[in-house]
């Protein structure tokens, strides 16, 4: 069974959200190319001890995945939700 690729509701966000994603976690001290920003993941797995290689890892538990997805997606919704106080106060 492959795995899916997730897409954003908006098509046309991917990159932005990428970018995002790469300013984020840079500010995390993480070292993340603007080119392909989803290397951090591997970078965050290696910290966390989990055996994260490119291709196939349906050996993960989801203990070990959300260990490696959940530092970096929280990571972004917490500098959303700061960006959203941020303007709420300009107005």
């Amino acid at each position: 069974m492959s795995r899916r690729k997730r897409k954003p509701l908006v098509a046309s966000s991917r990159n932005a959200l990428d970018q995002f994603k790469a300013e984020v976690m840079k500010k995390q001290g993480y070292d993340v190319p603007l080119d392909h920003p989803d290397a951090v993941k591997y970078e965050v797995a290696k910290e966390q001890g989990i055996p994260l290689k490119k291709g196939y890892n349906g050996s993960l538990t989801s203990e070990q995945a959300g260990k490696v997805g959940g530092p970096i997606g929280g990571n972004m919704v917490k500098e959303m939700i700061r960006m959203a106080q941020e303007q709420l106060k300009k107005q």
